[in-house]
């Protein structure tokens, strides 16, 4: 095995050793697993610049990576199945999406879902350029060198600052950036866009330099950029350099997968899951799952033995795209839209886009071997806004919809955002984002943790789960999101965007995993579908939690920049937005809401409450929420209710 190494550095009682259930309590186990895997074994072949890597005595590329897991101490009472979260930028994410656990505690046991189910839960790092941050997880790969020494080349950088400022690190969501070579760099370029996607601007290199601006001087950084005249707030901004360190980003896939497969298979005694594990699930949230959906891409769901790693697979959050996480200066946290990540193939099955004449498909290489997992892609309204998740459920003109393959499941959750929404409403992200409007308040972790019950029944028994739900062509409810501008628009000071994030189809040269060109060659875009939705602006397409069925405002996957934070008529990316209904029909009347009052459409809030429990026993029986989510639904209802009416204008009912 590509393991060589299991060395566990702590050891301790996971949540003060409360007992979770009939499992009981559970463990910590933190430390650092090292690798050797061989650059020839056709197992390795996907991994971009492995044969340039250093290697040992034996002809191996060494590495190294941070893990850490959470499992019973009574492993007879655990249910014998691993469930493997993918690390967002080192940070764990399934507890908090799942279990409902705190943002402020990752690792916190939440609800306990997870650990009632008795899964041995599983993190390591795979990411090389995750800041040295205690808490997070990382891998440690090395670079690649050839005969001349190590490997250089161009590299672009994107960022979108949310206020005005002299000196940019040369990265993006605080990954660790890649130097530049030298500061002169006469070669280097910034551009600047008034919008992602937009025409280009090319800033003179006279008045930028490398470095970073203190007082006024400019002090030596190869890791900072500095213009003259300041960064705008809003705009968009490329820098295109020469770095000279190529780390081989790929083998955090090798990682993963030699990882899971260890605990999974071998009985060598250093591995603490040794004989337990008798089937496997992997869960990745925005960049995770796009690393899960990249993962699926490469084949690398197989080890070096042939053998499967996961059984089954949930790909949350991610839209149609992949990410930078095999290619030479990749950078696995890069998010904009003209990457390597946006590249065709979006859906699982095989399909010909007519525009370029490739055919490919997200699990080609996996279906020509029988190895694919059960698979779950879940995604909410941003990913349809911001991610182009159409195009995994429709072909590349837009003008068909596609069966996925039977292994996999598409879920939209209906009139949310990338994030789960909770109370107080907030306007104002941790990164600096500011939305025009609330971010949208609908929380979708019960319909994921009913997800995650529906492919553990799937992947245990062969249970078939609920059929795929998401807009489709042939019902008339996908639509251009262009068409639905009159329905926001005749909303009281809603808005709409004044440009629309879109796909092209982007050529970065001939050689997979190594850019040529920089900026890409653009072509023809893709299409980008939405729902369509009802006339108070809720989507109608996917599942349809109580707050968009029974709905108390208007609840979106877009919202429009602040202008307090530059171009206000752009949207964010992830963040969608919450406005409320009217409490009554003469607050409606005095400022033009064409949206029926909550005391127009309720009798009562005991009317409201019985409806929204409909609603929610009605996805109970469909098998897309867990009954003992139910209640905790309707709290959250009664909250939503309670909030709007304390905030209505003391003016007399006109409701007889």
């Amino acid at each position: 095995m590509a393991v060589t190494c299991l060395d566990i550095k702590e050891r301790r009682p996971y949540a003060e050793g409360i007992l979770f259930g009939d499992v009981g309590k559970f463990e910590q186990l933190d430390g650092i697993a090292h690798f050797a895997v061989d650059p020839s074994d056709p197992a390795n072949g996907q991994i971009t610049d492995l044969e340039l890597a250093p290697k040992n005595a034996a002809g191996l590329v060494e590495f190294s990576t941070e893990f850490r897991i959470v499992k019973p101490i009574d492993q007879q009472k655990g249910s014998h199945k691993l469930f493997f979260d993918v690390v967002n930028r080192g940070k764990p994410l399934s507890l908090m999406r799942v279990n409902s656990a705190s943002e402020m505690d990752p690792m916190g046991h939440g609800n306990g879902y997870q650990m009632r189910q008795g899964y041995t839960q599983v993190w390591c790092g795979w990411q090389h350029d995750v800041p040295e941050t205690p808490g997070l997880l990382r891998v440690h790969v090395p670079i690649a060198s050839n005969a001349d020494g190590p490997v250089t080349g161009r590299i672009a950088v994107t960022f979108q600052p949310n206020r005005t400022s002299l000196s940019q690190m040369l990265s993006d969501r605080g990954h660790m950036p890649y130097p530049a070579s030298s500061l002169e760099q006469l070669d280097a370029e910034l551009l600047v866009h008034d919008y992602d996607g937009g025409p280009a601007t090319i800033i003179p290199r006279s008045d930028w330099s490398i470095g970073r601006l203190e007082q006024g001087k400019l002090e030596p950084d190869p890791y900072h950029i500095s213009l003259e005249k300041g960064f705008k707030a809003g705009k968009v901004y490329q820098c295109i350099y020469t770095t000279a360190t190529a780390p081989i980003v790929g083998l955090g896939f090798a990682g993963v997968r030699d990882l899971i497969s260890y605990l999974r298979y071998s009985d060598n005694l250093d591995n603490p899951c040794a004989g337990d594990i008798h089937h496997t699930m992997a869960f990745g949230s925005s960049q995770s799952g796009r690393f899960l959906r990249h993962m699926l891409y490469l084949e690398m769901n197989q080890d070096e033995e042939d053998r499967m790693v996961f059984d089954g697979i949930i790909s949350h959050i991610a839209g149609g795209r992949r990410g930078e996480f095999n290619q030479r200066f990749g950078q696995p946290s890069n998010t904009v839209e003209a990457s390597t990540g946006s590249l065709f193939p979006f859906a699982d099955i095989d399909q010909t886009d007519p525009q370029t004449g490739q055919t490919d498909g997200l699990l080609k290489r996996l279906k020509g071997r029988a190895k694919v997992p059960k698979i779950f892609f879940t995604n909410t309204s941003s990913e349809y806004w911001g991610g182009h998740s159409a195009l995994t459920h429709m072909d590349s003109t837009g003008v068909r919809d596609i069966t996925p393959y039977d292994q996999v499941r598409i879920y939209h959750f209906s009139s949310t955002q990338h994030s789960a929404g909770a109370l107080p409403l907030t306007h104002t992200q941790p990164t600096g984002a500011v939305g025009k409007h609330p971010f949208n308040w609908v929380d979708w972790r019960p319909l994921l943790r009913s997800a995650v019950a529906n492919l553990d029944a799937w992947v245990t028994n062969n249970t078939a789960p609920p059929p795929s739900k998401h807009a489709r062509l042939d019902e008339g409810t996908a639509v251009p999101g262009e068409s639905l501008r009159s329905v926001y628009q005749a909303i009281p000071g809603f808005g709409f965007p004044g440009h629309l994030r879109h796909l092209s189809r982007y050529d970065f040269g001939p050689r997979q995993g190594i850019i040529e060109n920089l900026p890409p060659v653009y072509g023809a875009p893709y299409p980008a579908l939405v729902s369509a939705v009802d006339s108070d602006g809720n989507e109608v397409a996917g599942i349809r939690l109580p707050d968009v069925e029974v709905p108390l405002a208007t609840v979106t996957g877009w919202n429009l920049r602040h202008s307090n934070t530059g171009c206000p008529d752009q949207t964010h990316k992830i963040m969608g937005s919450t406005v409320p209904f009217t409490f009554t029909r003469q607050e409606r009347q005095d400022v033009s809401d064409p949206r029926p009052s909550v005391e127009e459409r309720y009798a009562s809030k005991d009317d409201y409450l019985d409806r929204v429990e409909g609603v929610a026993r009605d996805l109970v029986s469909e098998g897309y929420l867990l009954n003992e989510d139910v209640p905790r639904i309707g709290l959250m209802a009664g909250e939503r209710y309670d909030l709007i009416e304390s905030q209505a204008k003391q003016v007399p009912s006109a409701v007889d």
